[in-house]
């Protein structure tokens, strides 16, 4: 097998990407070794700040390393008789030999992402797949089908799929080509098929972890304890943050509402102060270029901070959602152990059953190690990307804001100096 290394400054690192089949190429997530992953493999095919040293790592390196590019755009509703629903187009341009073309374009509900996200888990129970937006927004704050809800929720399902297609085994996933290029009548034909996978192992380990509710697993690995510890606090810090900055943008957004009726206020009294009046609609434009600023700044609040704190909220059921997956696989194998060692079932066919079960412990564990430590890496870097974007438009906002109001008294103060006695000037 071929080894091709990229030597980067990203934090120092070597990443390595690995020839092979789909086979050969799916093992090396099960490797203990994470630095055989590529640590951006979670982030967004577009990056939102191109001034970023990390974003210009993506936009430099990653054409050369992709071969499948995904966009979700164009969204359209469709009024039928049963129901109303909205489907986005998505167009797939890749370079691989499993593809029969080299470009495809297909229509795409919100059902059907469901299904692609379902089928995904089904074959990699113990890898974390990426979140989808809500069915439904919660408490209210926007309509099904207002437009800021479909483009909230187009640009989520875009980044979805390309956190999917970056991934190094789920983009090899047949379910994936298939939602990539089948017709609606394929796809409807693929979705009528049986449970997979992920329900099978469901049914099978169902009866193992209700006989051990209370005692829990026995010879769980301490890294694994850790990793729940750590979602834990995860799901608490990234939901109070989650709060705090809508609260945050409510607050503002009052500000900017009270402060859009300010400067009419001043354009008015200035009508009626003739002494006054220059200096007034001085005031009322300055206010006004103050709410332009602010708009700006809260609009990236709403485009760079919410989506990111919003996606990683999710993120956490379903970190929950894996790592207990794992603690099932691994509960069948200690119940076997049990039986064994209790003598309630044929030897050889015990001893049989729990070195494949021991197999696919050990496959799990590497998959979900090696998967963590990408989630991490990636998260970190998300979350320090849109903290810093907030800061930076934070700063250019102030910065606006202050240059508009030095200009205005510097010429208050040139008006009064030469109105006044020159010899007063300094």
């Amino acid at each position: 097998m071929a080894t091709l290394t990229i030597t980067t400054s990203f934090n120092g690192s070597e990443l390595y990407l690995w020839g092979g089949s789909e086979t050969s190429f799916k093992c090396l997530v099960y490797s203990q070794d994470a630095s055989l992953l590529e640590v951006n493999s979670f982030s967004p095919l577009m990056p939102t700040s191109p001034s970023s040293m990390i974003n210009q790592y993506k936009f430099e390196d990653e054409p050369e390393l992709k071969d499948l590019f995904v966009t979700v755009d164009d969204p359209e509703s469709h009024n039928a008789a049963i129901e109303t629903f909205t489907t986005y187009r998505v167009v797939t341009k890749t370079t691989r030999g499993e593809f029969d073309s080299s470009e495809y374009e297909v229509r795409r509900r919100y059902q059907d992402f469901l299904w692609l996200k379902g089928k995904l888990e089904e074959a990699h129970p113990t890898l974390i797949i990426p979140p989808l937006p809500e069915k439904f927004i919660m408490k209210g704050v926007m309509e099904r089908f207002n437009d800021d809800f479909i483009e909230t929720r187009r640009k989520a399902l875009h980044k979805f799929l390309n956190r999917v297609a970056d991934h190094p085994t789920l983009t090899f996933n047949e379910d994936l080509k298939i939602f990539l290029t089948a017709q609606a009548w394929e796809l409807s034909s693929h979705k009528k098929q049986g449970p997979g996978l992920l329900s099978r192992m469901g049914q099978t380990v169902k009866a193992v972890a209700s006989s051990m509710r209370g005692g829990g697993l026995k010879n769980r690995p301490d890294a694994f304890t850790e990793m729940n510890d750590y979602v834990d606090v995860f799901n608490q810090k990234i939901s109070l943050l989650d709060k705090i900055s809508h609260r945050v943008y409510k607050e503002e957004k009052d500000y900017y509402y009270e402060m859009k009726e300010f400067g009419p206020i001043h354009t008015l009294w200035s009508a009626s102060e003739e002494n006054l009046g220059d200096t007034l609609k001085g005031v009322a434009s300055c206010t006004d270029q103050c709410c332009k600023a602010m708009e700006k700044r809260m609009v990236a609040l709403s485009e760079t901070l919410f989506p990111t704190l919003h996606e990683y909220t999710l993120y956490s059921e379903i970190l929950m959602g894996v790592l207990k997956r794992r603690d099932l696989i691994q509960a069948e194998l200690d119940s076997k152990v049990e039986a064994l060692y209790n003598k309630n079932a044929e030897t050889d066919l015990l001893s049989e059953e729990i070195g494949k079960l021991e197999d696919k412990v050990e496959c799990a564990n590497n998959a979900l190690q090696a998967d963590w430590d990408r989630w991490k890496e990636s998260m970190r870097l998300d979350v320090k990307m849109a903290f810093s974007e907030v800061a930076e438009n934070n700063i250019q906002y102030y910065e606006q804001c202050l240059a508009t109001w030095e200009s205005f008294l510097t010429s208050q103060t040139t008006d009064i100096y030469l109105e006044g006695n020159p010899e007063d000037r300094p």
